[in-house]
């Protein structure tokens, strides 16, 4: 009895904060506040016989000794996780057969004895000289390390509060931050000077929002690494870089976004409403689709394969809701530990 009500409480007060598909895009990963990382099967809950079951994990084991799991990424070979404590990466291959364990694992530099801050975002970046794993988190900083030897070959400094989000510019040449100091930075991630570029959008009268405060939340470029688009206390804001200035803002009244991301010709975001926002580049709102979780941590989409191509949405709820047709939720998958 003790045990399921503690399992109940632990479903009631569960956070999702991070997802991820798996390279073959059968499966997907979540990962929540318990430290917990459970694997759902796509092929199961997409069956035409699917049952409450079918949506269940086939699989969960523990990804954090003590603390949250902010993160989640993958490459062909390992599902990679963090959030406090250290970055752990996991085979795929392991966890198909139900026997994960941590095949490396890399800390943080320590700026004190007491110091160990937590990871909130991370990116892989494939080269063919070698594959590097950029996060940034708690210690305010961006570290880049070489995946091959584990060995860190970089510290981005410079942001004066913890970074929220990270991605990608220019074929990983360069790194785009967004920060609780409410600046979004443009770094050369080959050198460990300062940022080449610093975007205050709080300071910008078509965007901020005094009563939101300056944190930034979340960042992403488009595909043509001509456009830049962030949120967070501020509006969310495309940007051109050419001349660093906004050009449009996407209207959500009372809302932060916690997350945003391109797909295809439209923008999607998710962050302090029970729904999914679908918009126009224009900054047009194209739909709103209504979700289980009243805050939006992380959207994703799985592209690896058409067949199971949906979008999925994590939040503060221990459902992940899953659309076939992005236009509604058409099931949720449900994180109870096995």
């Amino acid at each position: 009895m003790q045990e399921q009500s503690l399992q109940s409480r632990q479903l009631y007060h569960m956070t999702i904060f991070t997802q991820c598909f798996s390279p073959c895009g059968k499966y997907i990963a979540a990962a929540n506040n318990y430290g917990q990382i459970a694997i759902f099967s796509l092929v199961s809950a997409l069956s035409p016989e699917a049952n409450e079951s079918s949506r269940l994990p086939i699989y969960c084991f523990k990804g954090c000794k003590e603390g949250a799991i902010y993160c989640l990424t993958s490459t062909d070979t390992f599902l990679i996780s963090a959030g406090e404590g250290d970055i752990c990466a996991w085979k795929w291959s392991d966890i198909h057969n139900k026997a994960p364990k941590i095949i490396w694992s890399l800390s943080l530099p320590k700026k004190g004895v007491f110091t160990n801050p937590e990871v909130n975002s991370m990116v892989v970046d494939k080269q063919e000289q070698a594959t590097r794993l950029l996060a940034g988190g708690g210690d305010n900083d961006i570290h880049i390390w070489n995946m091959e030897n584990g060995q860190l070959e970089n510290s981005l400094q410079g942001h004066e509060d913890y970074v929220h989000s990270i991605c990608l510019k220019n074929n990983g040449r360069e790194c785009v931050s967004a920060s609780e100091d409410g600046t979004v930075r443009i770094w050369d991630a080959r050198s460990s000077s300062e940022a080449v570029h610093i975007l205050e959008p709080h300071k910008t009268p078509m965007c901020g929002r005094p009563e939101m405060g300056k944190w930034v939340g979340c960042v992403a470029m488009d595909h043509g690494d001509d456009w830049l688009i962030c949120g967070g206390g501020p509006k969310l804001s495309t940007w051109h870089l050419r001349s660093l200035t906004p050009t449009a803002t996407f209207d959500t009244p009372g809302s932060c976004q916690n997350f945003v991301m391109y797909h295809e010709e439209n923008v999607i975001s998710g962050g302090m409403k029970p729904c999914v926002n679908h918009w126009y580049v224009n900054g047009d709102l194209k739909s709103q689709v209504p979700t289980t979780s009243s805050s939006i941590y992380n959207i994703a989409v799985n592209t690896v394969l058409d067949q199971l191509r949906v979008l999925s949405v994590v939040g503060n709820s221990c459902k992940i809701d899953v659309c076939t047709n992005f236009g509604y939720k058409a099931f949720s998958l449900k994180f109870v530990p096995s």
